[in-house]
């Protein structure tokens, strides 16, 4: 499908990261590459689960690149459990082929809530609504405001906020809420968000993700974020693919921000205290591709440059660290054998009010990339 607006960078189009689950790569029929973007999946986390041991289950999956002006070669990575990212699909694509068609334009309000310089020059987000109906649409709008100022109340997004484009698209859904399937209760939205994804549940998710690029695809966007219209605490973030959380909890400014931590920069869960519906999650033996988290297994490839000097490593978890970046043993879900960079962070628990330097530094080099040019 061909959508009308290219969201991203016009300059770095070669990712440089190498974070995620899934690679996208785009050649030129001589073998140059010219595009690529790592991310991750729901699929790919269902495949943690215990119940993927037990039944198959199908996921829509879509990846956007830069139309191409000549036949190209589209490939799909895997990263296998030793974190190699493996060819699993490739095709040709020829942008004369008829059969490639337009995408749909939607008869929903586009609202352009702060245009801070063009396109490619700027991290571009579009918010996209789950669960409000058509009396509620001034609600979404406010809800929009409350994420901007959720979002650019914490740094490093506070500073640079000259580098952020945010447009809404104003999508009714038919009945107000979002599914809360062990209360029995399922309003008919537009997006199919529901909490206990993974049977987790404050895990708010949709799986109809075909129906999410529909709608974001109406502007420019390099990330995707859904207000989803519930007083219940929730949300989740997937490393370029999405993020959600909802709109009404006494917590939905953290959760706006660290969700975006997740779905934006690529950072993992630095908590280790609390039940999560994965299995193995992580190799241990290898290197996690979050930019805030190790095993220790080739830390000088992750943040051992803002050690000081006299920092243990490990770090104990004590308060005279507090702080401090160090090596503090607990993340990813487990308790040992995996570490974290604070004792506290936005990503490891709320009780806090900041990132710590790790995660500021992956955020800092990630707007960058999006809005840098030469």
């Amino acid at each position: 499908m061909k959508e009308p607006y290219w969201g991203g960078s016009h300059f770095n189009l070669v990712d440089t990261f190498q974070y995620g689950n899934y690679m996208l790569s785009v050649f030129s029929t001589d073998g140059h590459l010219l595009y690529s973007r790592g991310y991750s999946s729901l699929f790919a986390e269902w495949q943690t689960t215990a119940e993927a041991a037990l039944i198959n289950r199908n996921f829509f999956e879509s990846v956007i690149m830069p139309f191409p002006k000549k036949p190209v070669k589209v490939l799909l990575s895997s990263r296998n459990r030793s974190g190699v990212f493996e060819e699993k699909f490739s095709i040709e694509v020829d942008p004369d082929d008829y059969f490639i068609r337009p995408s749909k334009k939607l008869p929903y309000e586009i609202k352009n809530l702060m245009i801070s310089d063009s396109t490619q020059r700027a991290v571009d987000i579009v918010l996209l609504p789950d669960g409000y109906s058509a009396s509620e649409m001034e609600k979404f709008e406010k809800d929009c405001q409350m994420f901007i100022n959720s979002l650019f109340a914490f740094e490093p997004y506070k500073t640079l906020k000259n580098k952020f484009n945010i447009r809404a698209v104003a999508a009714i859904s038919d009945e107000s809420g979002i599914a809360i399937p062990a209360k029995n209760f399922w309003p008919q939205t537009i997006l199919s968000s529901s909490f206990y994804t993974f049977d987790s549940e404050r895990y708010c998710m949709s799986t109809d993700h075909k129906s999410i690029r529909d709608l974001a695809g109406q502007v420019p966007y390099d990330q995707i974020y859904i207000l989803a219209n519930s007083e219940k605490y929730g949300g989740g973030g997937i490393y370029n693919f999405y993020c959600l959380s909802t709109t009404g909890s006494s917590s939905s400014a953290k959760i706006i921000v660290h969700e975006f931590g997740h779905g934006f920069v690529g950072l993992g869960d630095e908590y280790f205290d609390s039940s999560t519906a994965y299995h193995d999650f992580y190799n241990l033996n290898i290197e996690p591709w979050e930019p805030n988290l190790t095993t220790m297994v080739t830390f000088a490839s992750k943040w051992q440059h803002l050690i000081k000097p006299g920092t243990p490593v490990p770090t104990p978890d004590l308060p005279d660290f507090d702080r401090v970046t160090g090596v503090f043993e607990g993340g990813g879900y487990v308790s040992k054998g995996m570490y974290r960079p604070a004792r506290d962070c936005l990503m490891h628990t709320f009780r806090g009010n900041e990132f710590c330097e790790v995660c500021i530094e992956a955020t800092v080099k990630m707007i960058r990339f999006y809005s840098d040019s030469p």
